[in-house]
């Protein structure tokens, strides 16, 4: 009684894969974003643990401030 044409047939696979691949985008979107969230704060919590000596340590480590410079923020925290 019903009579599908075999094109019919391909456009409800394509449909189904295109739908698994829009939800699966959408998916790895969030978590992605929640990674990236987690990742921020972790980041922020980790900084304002260290004390101003340790922060200078680095700075002179880098390069960013001279010798000079270190021993004298040294002197001026303690």
């Amino acid at each position: 009684m019903w009579h599908f044409d075999g094109a019919m047939g391909g456009w409800n696979i394509f449909g189904g894969i295109m739908m698994f691949v829009f939800w699966g985008a959408i998916i790895a979107l969030v978590v992605w974003g929640i990674n990236r969230l987690s990742q921020n704060n972790s980041t922020s919590k980790t900084e304002s643990r260290h004390n101003p000596i340790d922060i200078a340590k680095e700075r002179y480590a880098k390069g960013e401030i001279s010798k000079v410079e270190f021993e004298q923020i040294k002197s001026d925290l303690r």
